[in-house]
């Protein structure tokens, strides 16, 4: 299953997953998995929902489940046994643009300053913003290039000047720490050598948004939801701001539409023009 996972150029991340839930299969059979029958794979998923697994906890473990009998075992008649677990979407928790504005300014210095900024400013996923290398950044043609982003594919965002404004200042501050290694990543972790955790961005922006008194759940993803939102509500064209972020398809980018509140007021209400109607005709008789 690693040399189908490794040829098909699944990430490493994605590859330990898969192979977490097909030991997890394994562990609840009592016997090797590539022995399963169709009513071994129904008992697991029945009892995957009655233990209280969540639904995208599900989901995942079908996506494991399907390469495993599909690609590795080559038995297809036992993926179509896999069912999707179907749960409600939840809207994107979403912050003003004033409440960003706090949220940066209340960031524990200027590197995180720059990383939140990143985040907001050109809509990057957490583990985007942690890969970011100082070749990334072309001010020349005032782009990021994003590299292997989600689904392994390579993309350019917008780099306002405002965010090129915050990077610079952390690049100076890093050159004089002596942090900034030439090509190196843009923002290094505790050893220069490897870039910054994911799980150290997520602290320091449950830090911010505690000193800036923000009480929205707040998380990098926050950031990301609200640079969609924000742009959806200056009217861009909503599949720009899909290239933007990166989605495969304009649904996921679809879902901005029903959080952008200034666009939600601007739309006019069928009723205001039956009444403009009804007075119309009141006026003519």
């Amino acid at each position: 299953m690693l040399e189908d996972m490794a040829m098909r150029g699944l990430r490493s991340d994605t590859q330990h997953e898969y192979v977490r839930f097909v030991r997890s299969f394994a562990a609840f059979l009592g016997r090797a998995p590539d022995t399963a029958t169709a009513e071994d794979i129904r008992r697991f998923q029945v009892h995957q929902r009655e233990s209280g697994v969540q639904p995208p906890t599900i989901n995942c473990s079908v996506s494991a489940l399907r390469f495993f009998v599909t690609v590795t075992l080559d038995r297809p008649d036992l993926s179509r046994r896999l069912v999707l677990a179907r749960y409600p979407r939840k809207l994107p928790a979403v912050l003003s643009v004033e409440e960003v504005g706090r949220l940066l300014e209340s960031a524990p210095g200027t590197k995180y300053k720059a990383i939140l900024g990143a985040a907001y400013g050109a809509g990057l996923r957490v583990s985007e913003v942690a890969t970011l290398k100082v070749d990334d950044i072309d001010s020349t043609r005032m782009l990021i290039r994003v590299e292997q982003g989600k689904g392994r594919k390579d993309r350019n965002t917008m780099l306002s000047p405002q965010l090129l404004a915050l990077l610079r200042l952390w690049w100076k501050e890093g050159k004089q720490r002596g942090v900034m290694l030439p090509h190196g990543w843009l923002f290094p972790g505790r050893t220069h050598g490897d870039p910054i955790s994911t799980r150290q961005i997520n602290r320091a922006i449950h830090e911010a948004a505690e000193a800036a008194g923000i009480r929205k759940r707040v998380s990098p993803h926050t950031l990301r939801h609200s640079f969609a939102t924000h742009l959806l509500e200056q009217d861009v064209d909503i599949r720009v701001i899909q290239v933007l972020m990166g989605h495969s398809k304009l649904d996921t980018t679809a879902l901005y539409a029903r959080v952008a509140t200034k666009t939600i007021r601007s739309v006019t209400s069928p009723l205001e023009h039956l009444a403009t109607l009804m007075r119309g005709e009141e006026h003519s008789d």
